[in-house]
């Protein structure tokens, strides 16, 4: 196997050789999702992207640490950090304990990450399970000269940090912008700067999430957690940091920052960033409200959506397209995926049904290298599958007599579909989605019956419909307009 692998490094705006800080232990830390709303199709993105890397360093005989965090306190409403905690809005709203609001969301992030066969992090921490390590990093800040403390709350000095160091490394921000191109706005001049960010907020009177510090009641800034939680599990210094690239500024240049103010290091070698998906040309998101979730994907229950889609099929649009270019949502394109797929695993699945002969017309070992290589190419997941379909070709060619496979190649073909599609792209076999249609429609044909039949007190044939789905699998609740189903896990 060729053992160079070259990623694009947000940083140095380049592709580096990535070389491991200690191999062949790689560690990764990831920005997972603030959980106060259920997950959506941009949410999917960075969880598959990050995911088929993690898979593609451990094929490659890599062990590694993958940490996504989970942020559950300190994520304000807007960049000017004003507002209430996004969590805690929608616990008032829905007169709700915050933590069940993050248990809530948080398991359905889990459960669709589940579907789209989303391997389950080596940690998985929480921002609030990490108060005492936020506050020993502000004191090192503080003691470092690049924070100060104004009624209860404190402030990253990006002013001062700049007469040392780079504050923009990763943006490419430039100070002298920054001063030209903020405002002041309301509620902000307790700031030196309004570009400074807060590492710990005072609690107003009506808020809930608080905890203790030496400056006052109050809850961490949001950039704070990322720093503590990757070098807690990573060590001060580790091998990439991943996300979306809306993160890029403010959070990660924030990060960068506070572990540099901290301990004078870089604590990341390598910065990588998804691009964005978008629908109608704008990104996907929860503050604009044009985004999608992961369920009505799944279900087909939104305006914009003709249908359901599988979670393969989702997985299939985000990694035909190379994660640093965007990705416009459509249904065409939905639909070009589903039909991607299927022919895919049906070319997997036909490989079996090919007769052996003497020769072999094609070498197979070719795709193996066209693949190995596409992914060392800052993991160029559409290259390997469309060199996947240049084998589709051979397959259904070997069927119809036109190409000649000897037994090795056969054996080689079915081992390198199975590492390349299932162990690296992370796709799983699943029902076609016409097929599950299908189902689903004589379900809903078979409770339609059963209503019709408890209408006419034909109790005897609604219980039987009744007990012979719930015997495959099916689990039914009456409702007052007529009635829910869904398939037992």
């Amino acid at each position: 196997m060729e053992q160079k692998l070259f990623i694009y490094n947000t940083i140095t705006r380049k592709k580096e050789e990535f070389t491991p800080l200690n191999p062949p232990f790689v560690g990764i830390y990831v920005c997972g999702p603030t959980v106060y709303g259920e997950p959506h199709l941009g949410h999917a993105r960075p969880a598959i992207t990050f995911d088929v890397l993690y898979r593609y360093l451990v094929y490659r005989g890599n062990k590694v640490r993958y940490v996504r965090n989970i942020t559950d306190v300190g994520h304000l409403e807007d960049d000017t950090e004003q507002g209430e905690d996004k969590i805690e809005k929608k616990a008032r709203l829905e007169q709700l304990e915050p933590m069940e609001v993050v248990q809530f969301y948080t398991d359905s992030y889990h459960a669709s990450m589940d579907k789209l066969n989303v391997h389950k992090p080596s940690i998985e921490p929480r921002a609030s399970g990490h108060i005492i390590e936020q506050l020993q990093l502000i004191d090192k800040i503080y003691e470092n000269g690049f924070a100060y403390e104004v009624n209860g709350s404190v402030y990253f000095d990006v002013e001062a940090y700049s007469k040392k160091y780079h504050y923009g490394k990763l943006s490419g921000r430039v100070l002298d912008d920054l001063y030209a191109n903020t405002r002041e706005l309301d509620g902000q001049s307790e700031k030196k700067n309004s570009f400074d960010f807060a590492l710990w907020k005072k609690a107003m009177p009506e808020h809930i999430m608080r905890w203790p510090s030496r400056w006052s009641e109050g809850f961490p800034g949001w950039h704070l957690e990322c720093s503590v939680m990757s070098t807690k599990y990573l060590g001060e210094e580790f091998d990439i940091h991943g996300g979306g690239m809306d993160l890029i500024f403010p959070h990660h240049e924030c990060e960068i920052a506070q572990s540099i103010a901290a301990s004078g290091k870089e604590a990341v070698h390598y910065w990588i960033h998804n691009n964005m998906i978008t629908i109608n040309g704008q990104k996907m998101g929860k503050s604009l409200g044009n985004f999608i979730t992961l369920n009505e994907l799944f279900s087909g229950k939104h305006a914009v959506l003709t249908k359901a889609y599988s979670p393969m099929t989702v997985r299939f649009f985000i990694l035909q397209a190379h994660y640093r270019s965007t990705l416009d949502f459509s249904n065409e394109a939905l639909n070009a995926a589903e039909k991607g797929f299927e022919r895919l695993i049906e070319a997997y699945n036909n490989i079996d049904k090919i007769k052996p002969s003497e020769t072999s017309t094609i070498n197979i070992n070719n795709l193996q290298t066209k693949c190995i290589d596409a992914l060392n190419d800052d993991l160029n997941t559409p290259v390997v599958i469309a060199s996947l379909f240049e084998a589709v070709k051979n397959i259904n060619a070997a069927l119809n007599g036109s190409e000649k496979f000897d037994k090795e190649s056969i054996i080689a073909c079915k081992k390198i579909f199975n590492d390349f599609i299932f162990n690296v792209l992370g796709f799983i076999p699943e029902t076609s989605s016409h097929v599950n249609k299908l189902l689903s429609d004589l379900v809903e044909l078979l409770l339609n019956e059963r209503m019709q039949a408890k209408k006419r007190k034909d109790f005897e044939a609604s219980d039987h419909i009744r007990s012979k789905l719930v015997s495959l699998g099916i689990e039914i609740k009456d409702t007052k307009d007529g009635f829910e189903w869904k398939l037992k896990n």
